[in-house]
């Protein structure tokens, strides 16, 4: 029987509607929502069918029977393992209390479960993997308007010109967002990209900056020099809704556009054609402020810059700038009813010491490498349990090694997760979610110009003993004893519990996969946003109120990032189009595609090392050490290496990603696990000097006399 299934991708964090055609439990055609997506789908999306496919994937819960990392595993039932895990957790309780258990996951729009099930423990230690990843932006968001870095929808198919520090958008992409670039390009719009590489997104720029590694800062300073000398900037709405101009204006005096020029090692001319440029397309200019951005030591300075040149620019709340990402209520609409909304707060603080140790941080998700103290110190108390629900901070975080010094002082590892992965193979116990097409989800709310509620619906039976998350989380709050919380036995009773206040049904997503709350962007009157910046002050802040009080500096002076030593490189990671992190890098198609990593190194200085293209090279830092084959280019910033992440798996029974390629983050030993932004919280995983040799494993090359 044939059926048509609406749903939701799950390849990657984006999550992209989906239109899934059945028949007899086989997929049939896989394609993105054609009310949003126009039936686009990534390569990733698209190898989801290989996904439901693969048999080497966990097919039912595992327990340990051999030492961490061992690879011994007894199958067992699901009954078995969710007794297992209630009896840990109960006696970790009993000795410890509530709070001993932390739990991660990937974030997400689907959060509200695995939030509700920790906090009803009576754990504040809810975290994720954003160290590693935003949390720089996020803060800086926080500390320029009083709102988190999903607080803005940008209007980039609208906008007339485009800024990309490193958002290396059309790999690291999002099949929406990538759609809204072409149409702006198409359209006559521009975009300029900033790397220490070129990419598939510079490659498709109007303009491309490649900047010396670590001098993003810089780069942003002197734009903002540049636009504020040539009057650039929307002089009104800085005068009606921000806080300190003139403290701004005097602070980047010294960061002209030629000093920018000479220390990112770009053209002058083309810095100050660009900002030419910016008086010509404003105020419909988006400057991005970044995704991924744990990368320098100043990494949440250079946001905060391209924050403040977003206001420069008076883009807020405007047709081709940034939008406010509106809810329900701003469509008269009564919002989702919360799982954990439910749950009484936690009133212990943080183990990660966020919200009362640093007082300036998001208290949400925390900060994840911040529990490793505390695990290994029991202070301010003992962590004694980690779940991690579709996160491994092995693949995550630097120097794993040293995570499993700190974890073997726990007394559970869970993983639940939908493939084995290298924090679950030194995990306790492996829990198998179903693949995303096997599974339904509960339903959330997506914030932008146009909100809608979204839902995942399940288009195959599972083909091996695995279950969906709010089963699992469900049947371990009833073990152990927070059952109340979770008031549902089946999704369709939590769907409609989750509906109850919104008077919509579950019937009304048959449509399109969606129900859309406003059939026009929502848009507020630019004229009355006074109320809409969260700030100690209410205004947008160029100097933070949150930041002054902790003693942190606001507007920070520049420091030139160190050179390498010689012989020695910057080793910086990213990407690629067909693989999510180490997520998707066993699939059977995007293996296929992409079975391995190389080692990007500039042609001149492997000239000088003697290394040709397709050479094998040693990669060693600070007792770390790998091979891997070398990818010569002109299109790299010669003080900079490069390696896509997510490669150098070391799980056996993953035959395709078995020890294929080479690992960045096992390269990051020694302080990098702890070396933060400390005022932003994100790693500074782009500090890393690597030595790089040619390999005596290439054959000898015959020389002519």
């Amino acid at each position: 029987m044939k059926k048509t299934v609406w749903s939701m991708c799950g390849m990657c964090t984006v999550r992209c509607p989906i239109r899934v055609e059945v028949e007899d439990n086989k997929i049939k055609w896989l394609e993105g929502n054609p009310h949003i997506l126009g039936g686009a789908l990534c390569a990733k999306g698209s190898a989801g069918v290989a996904l439901v496919q693969d048999d080497e994937r966990p097919q039912q819960p595992l327990i340990r029977i051999g030492g961490r990392g061992a690879g011994r595993w007894e199958k067992v039932s699901w009954y078995t393992a969710l007794d297992y895990i209630a009896e840990k957790i109960n006696n970790i309780i009993n000795k410890y209390g509530g709070r001993s258990i932390m739990l991660s996951c990937r974030g997400g729009p689907f959060v509200d479960l695995p939030k509700a099930f920790i906090h009803a423990l009576g754990s504040p230690n809810f975290t994720n993997h954003d160290s590693a990843c935003g949390r720089n932006v996020h803060h800086a968001s926080l500390s320029v308007y009083g709102l988190g870095r999903k607080a803005f929808a940008y209007d980039i198919k609208n906008a007339r010109h485009l800024i990309l520090f490193g958002r290396n958008l059309l790999e690291s992409l999002r099949v929406a967002e990538v759609n809204q670039v072409m149409d702006m390009l198409d359209a006559g719009g521009r975009l300029t990209y900033v790397d220490v590489r070129q990419s598939v997104t510079g490659l498709k720029a109007t303009r491309f900056f490649q900047v010396r590694p670590g001098t993003d800062y810089a780069l942003a300073l002197g734009m903002i020099n540049g636009v504020v000398k040539k009057g650039f900037y929307d002089k009104e709405f800085i005068e009606h809704y921000v806080k300190d101009f003139d403290e701004l204006v005097a602070f980047i005096e010294p960061y002209t556009p030629e000093w920018a020029a000479k220390e990112c090692e770009i053209k002058l001319n083309k810095l100050m054609d660009f900002i030419d440029e910016l008086g010509e397309d404003r105020p419909k200019v988006i400057f991005h402020p970044g995704w991924m951005l744990a990368r320098y030591h100043d990494s949440f300075y250079a946001s905060r810059a391209l924050h403040i040149l977003n206001v420069l620019m008076g883009n807020v709340e405007i047709k081709g700038g940034q939008i406010f990402a509106k809810g329900p209520g701003d469509c008269g609409v009564k919002g989702l009813r919360s799982l954990d909304a439910q749950v009484p707060k936690p009133t212990e603080k943080r183990a990660d010491g966020v919200g009362w140790k640093y007082k300036h941080f998001d208290k949400g998700p925390g900060l994840f490498h911040l529990f490793y103290d505390a695990i290994e110190t029991g202070e301010p108390y003992p962590v004694k349990a980690l779940i991690a629900y579709r996160h491994d901070p092995f693949t995550c975080f630097p120097d794993p090694a040293a995570q499993k010094r700190a974890l073997d002082k726990m007394d559970l590892l869970v993983s639940l997760d939908t493939h084995y992965s290298e924090f679950g193979w030194y995990s306790d116990v492996i829990l198998p979610e179903s693949a995303y097409l096997e599974r339904e989800s509960i339903i959330a709310t997506q914030k932008g110009p146009k909100p809608r509620f979204i839902v995942r619906q399940k288009a195959l039976e599972p083909r091996f003993d695995t279950k969906p998350a709010w089963w699992i989380f469900k049947q371990l709050a009833d073990r152990v004893g927070i059952g109340r919380y979770f008031p549902y036995n089946t999704i369709e009773e939590l769907w409609n519990w989750q509906l109850e206040p919104t008077g919509y049904k579950i019937e009304d997503f048959n449509e399109k996969g969606f129900i859309e709350l406003s059939d026009k962007p929502v848009m507020y009157d630019r004229e009355k946003l006074d109320d809409k910046f969260k700030t100690p002050s209410g205004k947008i802040e160029i100097v933070s109120g949150v930041l002054t009080e902790v003693g942190l500096s606001s507007l920070k002076p520049y420091k030139s990032p160190i050179k390498p030593p010689k012989g020695m490189f910057r080793l910086v990671f990213g990407r690629s189009a067909v693989n999510t992190h180490g997520h998707t890098i066993n699939n059977p198609l995007l293996y296929e595609l992409l079975p391995t990593n190389s080692l990007w190194i500039n042609k001149r200085a492997a000239d000088k090392l003697g290394i040709a293209n397709g050479d094998w090279v040693d990669v060693m830092a600070d007792g770390a050490s790998g091979t891997i084959k070398a990818n010569v280019t002109e299109f790299i910033h010669p003080e900079a290496v490069y390696l896509i992440h997510g490669f150098g798996r070391q799980i056996p029974l993953q035959t395709r990603a078995y020890h294929a390629g080479m690992s960045d983050q096992k390269l990051m030993t020694g302080c990098f696990l702890k070396d933060m932004d400390q005022s932003g919280g994100g790693l500074c995983l782009c500090e890393c000097f690597i030595e790089v040799r040619r390999s005596p494993k290439n054959p000898k090359r015959s020389v002519e006399l």
